[in-house]
């Protein structure tokens, strides 16, 4: 049985360049969700967020491959808004940002096989956040993305040079969230050697 890896599949999406802005055209997909506020990692109902999304795509992909059909679980992504956008840029300020975390799922899995791991899920264990859990596909189109290197706290040099240079200097604006996605476990890699790509909708002005 072949396993997917959508990093790899997708290379476009989960690969982008450090040094340069990236053009890319993301498909619709559809993501396991939960909606939350405040500073990552301190908030519970982020650790909770998390474990809901974990165990779900796992369970899931469980699932699949009993239909011979595995995949490797896609990594966590993040969409963050404030009501001032500066808070990402200068001042950092966590605890006013709000937050989707989620995690993609194969086009192939079917309402029937996410009510299933539901169910198990719940009956196996006991997670606040089960409840706040959607599944949806969430649309994306035009964007721009970065590998950015490096701690979470360091991004913000390069948001402020995507929002204030490199957009108005080609046209474009904001067209949507602002885009994480991890690719390292930030359990097990040091701050400085973190990979996660940054991601911005936009539209031609």
């Amino acid at each position: 049985m072949t396993k997917i890896d959508f990093k790899k599949k997708l290379k476009h999406l989960y690969q982008p360049h450090q040094k340069d802005f990236q053009l890319i055209e993301v498909p619709d997909m559809k993501f396991f969700m939960v909606d939350g506020q405040g500073t990552p990692g301190v908030v519970p109902e982020y650790t909770e967020a998390l474990e809901v999304l974990y165990a779900m795509s796992y369970k899931t992909k469980f699932l699949s491959k009993k239909q011979e059909r595995d995949f490797v679980v896609p990594p966590l992504e993040g969409l963050w808004w404030a009501d001032d956008m500066a808070s990402f840029t200068s001042a950092r300020d966590k605890s006013q940002w709000r937050w989707t975390m989620m995690i993609m799922t194969p086009d192939w899995i079917s309402s029937a096989m996410v009510a299933e791991a539901k169910a198990e899920v719940m009956e196996k264990k006991e997670l606040p956040a089960l409840e706040k859990l959607r599944w949806e596909e969430y649309r994306e189109g035009l964007a721009v993305q970065i590998l950015h290197l490096g701690s979470y706290d360091d991004e913000g040099p390069v948001l402020a040079r995507l929002h204030e240079e490199w957009m108005p200097e080609n046209g474009y604006t904001f067209n949507g969230l602002h885009h994480e996605i991890y690719l390292s476990d930030p359990r097990k890699v040091e701050a400085s050697k973190l990979k996660t790509i940054l991601r911005q909708p936009i539209r031609k002005i």
